[in-house]
């Protein structure tokens, strides 16, 4: 029996505490957990080409893009507070956030094409290395997922997504917030925040993914911290599109 505290930083609080009795080939592995999110990010990138391929065949992708996005957010929120279904609902996450991946990365490419024409190819390098990099300062103890740590961390991404979402509604009242978007000085500055904001993201999924298998929390939280971990890598990675598009501007 064991006391397994996790979350998902990327939705909110990491506060869900809850006692779990499993044995055997019934528990959580680290490598379960990366089969499973191997699984989940081969789906997103399904969608993701089917999403690039339709935005680049004059289909109007945008009424698609807001559907995954706040489809997603809704699967998450489920998740978050029934991570029992993770097993079903990540992949359908998966498949429906593809949608704004593919969407959103053609609109980027398309809208660079002449000042920042590998600006895609750039954004994908630069996520995975600096997941690589948080995982390298993971592993070797440089960063720790205290208690500390994480709760500035996981507040802080709640501030972000609540402002983002405040954005959103202005956005439908044709009121826009000027430095996210533009590349002005502040603009940059907020967008390298929200990026190292997205990347120490990780440092919460690594250790949920550790703590998880050493404690043995239940087969479906493969599903759940594999789900919690894409969920962080393409946050990351719409920021860090986000920042190249501004640097470009102001070239």
């Amino acid at each position: 029996m064991a006391l397994f505290k996790s979350g998902n930083p990327a939705l909110g609080e990491k506060a869900f505490s809850q006692t779990y009795t499993v044995y055997g080939d019934e528990a959580m592995t680290i490598k379960g957990t990366l089969n499973k999110f191997g699984i989940l990010f081969l789906l997103t990138m399904a969608t993701a080409g089917l999403a690039w391929k339709m935005a680049y065949s004059g289909v109007n992708i945008v009424p698609y893009m807001w559907v995954s996005l706040f489809g997603g957010l809704g699967l998450a929120f489920i998740m978050a507070f029934k991570r029992n279904l993770a097993p079903y609902l990540a992949p359908v996450y998966a498949l429906v956030k593809g949608v704004a991946v593919g969407g959103i990365s053609a609109y980027y490419n398309y809208a660079f094409e002449k000042i920042a024409p590998n600006i895609i190819t750039q954004a994908v390098a630069l996520t995975f290395g600096v997941v690589i990099a948080m995982f390298l300062l993971y592993r070797f103890n440089i960063i720790k997922a205290t208690p500390i740590f994480t709760k500035i961390i996981v507040t802080a991404t709640a501030g972000i997504a609540i402002f983002y979402l405040i954005s959103i509604g202005l956005h439908f009242a044709n009121i826009n917030i000027p430095f996210l978007h533009e590349g002005s000085p502040i603009g940059i500055v907020f967008s390298l925040v929200v990026v190292a904001l997205a990347a120490l993201n990780l440092i919460l999924d690594f250790d949920l993914i550790e703590n998880g298998s050493k404690m043995g929390a239940p087969k479906y939280m493969e599903w759940y911290s594999a789900f919690a971990l894409l969920v962080t890598i393409i946050w990351l990675y719409f920021e860090i599109l986000k920042l190249l598009s501004k640097l470009a501007k102001r070239d």
